[in-house]
């Protein structure tokens, strides 16, 4: 069932939304009262690059040590990000059982004891039993993580810089300031939720954001259509399918946001480049499109994207990624240099050949096979 329209400011104190409430995005700045509604959208100052779980996320099977080099959603991956010339970091927002916004990917944490291996609900926990897991603050011995792989192995979650867990309260107090959160509204793809507990779940994390957002630049995300209260529509694009058919097309997610007055859609790339037409029909609508994946670690898909038109990207490999988008597509005080006269020219964007165009094409179909 869909939510309807809500202004934040028709919300008193939080301690209810009305019942009336629809889809509807808050994307900015909120010590500034502005209201839920189309008039108001966010539109994207540039091309943007949006960290992914802060620095990147854990792959801890891959031979690639980048993906294991800070423990991700984690106050010290959110810092080390904001050190490029990033725009935003990403990351997943559930809330306890006790109605604490905590940042955590999973929907279980794993952990043994006495050699057995136990998981437990992020969302039936309370928030001190939640941050037990962990390296703990002040030198004290907190349980270790493991994690589920997608292919079912329970490996330990053992990364090169660990941090402790953390919640979104943390997060707003101790990530430099100038950096722009996008808070996706993490909930399980198998659950069918009721709209009491959507409910519960948006007042507790706007709480935490009206208390402590300040000036600081927020967009909200969502797998979740019901929960499209104040969010960007993320979808696979097609790329996997779901019972909820919302979320199997980029046609579908337009539909959605249309008709719920969101600010856009954030999509696996596969599926934009598997379907590139999608691309202006989304722009012609007036709506903001980024993406996520593997493919957004690779620059020249990065390029393919900035020339469709794309938004944005959430990559894993920020400092790469950030050099190369600075210096192909990104005009900016970083990528001027002071001219004879004193004044200041902009690097211009490479000028790729018909024939390294065409190889760049194909390349993409390429890398989506992978």
């Amino acid at each position: 069932m869909a939510l309807q329209a809500v202004h934040v400011c028709d919300v008193h104190n939080l301690d209810h939304v009305p019942d009336n409430a629809s889809l509807s995005l808050y994307s900015t700045r909120f010590s500034k009262g502005v209201e839920l509604n189309r008039e108001a959208t966010f539109k994207m100052p540039k091309f943007m690059v949006v960290g992914h779980r802060g620095n990147g996320m854990n792959l801890l099977q891959s031979t690639d040590g980048r993906m294991k080099e800070i423990k991700e959603n984690s106050i010290m991956s959110f810092n080390s990000a904001a050190k490029h010339p990033i725009d935003f970091i990403e990351f997943d927002v559930q809330v306890t059982k006790d109605d604490c916004p905590v940042i955590f990917h999973d929907n279980f944490i794993l952990y043994e004891d006495n050699g057995t291996v136990f998981e437990k609900r992020v969302t039936e926990l309370c928030l001190s039993e939640f941050l037990c897991f962990g390296p703990q603050k002040a030198g004290r011995a907190g349980r270790s993580l493991l994690r589920k792989t997608k292919d079912g192995k329970i490996v330990e979650w053992k990364v090169e810089k660990d941090d402790s867990l953390c919640s979104l309260q943390d997060a707003f107090q101790q990530v430099e300031s100038s950096l722009g959160f996008n808070i996706e509204l993490k909930f399980d793809d198998h659950i069918v939720y009721q709209q009491d507990y959507l409910t519960r779940v948006l007042q507790a994390i706007l709480q935490v954001v009206f208390e402590h957002g300040k000036d600081r630049p927020v967009i909200f995300s969502s797998f979740q259509p019901d929960a499209a209260l104040l969010v960007y529509f993320l979808t696979n694009g097609g790329t996997e399918i779901f019972y909820d058919v919302r979320r199997n097309s980029l046609e579908a997610a337009m539909k959605v946001c249309l008709q719920g007055g969101l600010q856009g859609i954030v999509s696996e790339v596969k599926g934009v480049f598997r379907n590139p037409g999608a691309v202006n029909k989304i722009k012609d609508a007036k709506l903001s499109l980024l993406t996520y994946g593997k493919l957004n670690n690779v620059s020249e898909a990065v390029y393919m994207q900035h020339l469709m038109g794309i938004d944005g990207v959430i990559v894993d490999l920020v400092q790469e990624i950030t050099e190369a988008v600075s210096d192909l597509i990104k005009p900016s005080k970083m990528g001027e240099e002071e001219g004879g006269d004193g004044e200041m020219e902009v690097k211009s964007k490479p000028q790729f050949s018909q024939r390294e165009l065409s190889f760049l094409f194909k390349l993409i179909p390429e890398l989506i096979q992978h």
